[in-house]
């Protein structure tokens, strides 16, 4: 199959591109860097000649709910108008678990909205919601560190490693259009905080963390909000067979 990956130099389309390639797929590499931009549209209709299905892995800049909303509906609009064009089969969204019960996070009313606009749209398309990724934490911990000090909410999670994300999406677009699918998650629920930690200490790196439920991360993603249901596909990696292998 011919098949576009939409943020391919991000670390899950990267690894997803690999896979697709190693199994003998055709791989078409979308990203501004590689000259296509889906917010202006340039080269998106060239990408798309003769692909068979899409993976939509893009990102959006971190800003407040209005930027993020308008910077994912006009990527995602674009990107299903050329697939139109262009009579693709198959569009298939990278989604997170949780979000629509989420209302308070810019980011997360950026990926309900692609939803919308996939499910609106006139391209056969598979929606995946997966949970956060093994190394969410020790990002998460970059962007809050100050002096050595990390405020961040003890978010209860699921994580999964990117990997095994790949893995998955690879085999779902290569397949039919399957609408929703069930949640993607890892095999164990951990805590953000310990999660943090412990990725830190591997680095040789200990900080102090102060659990705060900020606006950010506020309230009404505490508990279970962000855990998957319980019909989700479980993925083998461990966070601490992952952290291990990085050590």
């Amino acid at each position: 199959m011919r098949i576009a990956v939409a943020g391919a130099t991000g670390n899950i389309g990267r690894l997803t591109a690999a896979v697709l390639e190693r199994d003998g797929h055709e791989v078409v590499r979308i990203s501004r860097s590689l000259g296509v931009d889906l917010l202006t549209g340039e080269g998106l209709d060239d990408a798309l000649t003769g692909v068979d299905a899409v993976l939509d892995a893009t990102n959006a800049p971190a800003g407040d709910r209005e930027s993020v909303v308008s910077y994912f509906g006009a990527a995602t609009a674009n990107l299903l108008a050329a697939e139109e064009r262009a009579g693709v089969r198959h569009h298939v969204l990278l989604s997170i678990v949780g979000i629509a019960g989420v209302p308070g996070n810019a980011h997360y009313a950026g990926k309900r909205e692609q939803e919308r606009l996939i499910e609106a749209g006139g391209v056969p398309w598979t929606i995946v919601p997966v949970t956060q990724f093994h190394d969410f934490a020790e990002m998460v911990s970059g962007w809050f560190e100050q002096d050595g000090v990390v405020t961040v909410a003890p978010l209860l999670v699921q994580p999964i490693a990117p990997a095994d994300v790949a893995d998955v999406l690879a085999g779902i677009v290569t397949g039919t259009p399957l609408g929703r699918h069930r949640d993607v998650a890892g095999p164990e629920t951990q805590d953000l905080i310990d999660m943090a930690r412990r990725t830190l200490a591997a680095r040789g790196r200990e900080v102090k963390f102060v659990p705060t439920w900020s606006a950010t991360y506020g309230l009404d993603m505490s508990g279970n909000a962000l855990l998957p249901g319980p019909d989700a596909h479980l993925a083998p990696t461990t966070f601490d067979s992952w952290l291990a292998d990085r050590k």
